[in-house]
């Protein structure tokens, strides 16, 4: 019997305060055909309590790749990437950046591990492709795309 999936869906976590950003990076996400819930965040303080499973986020589960936007109420992005990174639970949890400041994106990278980064606007095909090679950071018990 072939099977199409294996384990759970994809966990991710989409932290973005741009209603038009969030909105193309979620259509993208249903036209890559893997299996995945998604949630959206548009506060940096609520992104954090969501990833460290605190307060009104004590059940959520945790996230298997972070869409990251840096200029974010609440709570900056870095802030937030800094956090994750110092975290044993979530190091190593696959960080994609979202934003138009090339400046915020270098000092990122450099610094704190970031898997990718994807300036705004949004490019459908190169999200995709994107998406497409963070595969390998996936485990083996998340749902796969089948070839």
């Amino acid at each position: 019997m072939h099977r199409d999936t294996v384990g759970r869906p994809m966990e991710i976590l989409l932290v973005e305060d741009s209603l038009t950003a969030a909105t193309l990076t979620i259509k993208t996400l249903r036209k890559s055909g893997f299996k995945h819930r998604l949630t959206w965040l548009s506060d940096g303080v609520d992104a954090c309590n969501f990833a460290f499973q605190e307060r009104q986020f004590a059940r959520a589960p945790q996230p298997d790749l972070i869409l990251l936007d840096l200029n974010l109420p609440g709570m900056h992005g870095k802030e937030l990437l800094e956090r994750i990174r110092s975290d044993d639970r979530l190091r190593n949890v696959p960080v994609v950046i979202m934003t138009g400041e090339q400046s915020e994106i270098d000092e990122a990278f450099a610094e704190l591990d970031v898997q990718a980064w994807m300036p705004k606007p949004i490019n459908t095909a190169r999200f995709l492709k994107l998406v497409d090679q963070l595969k390998d950071y996936w485990k083996a018990d998340m749902i796969l795309p089948t070839a």
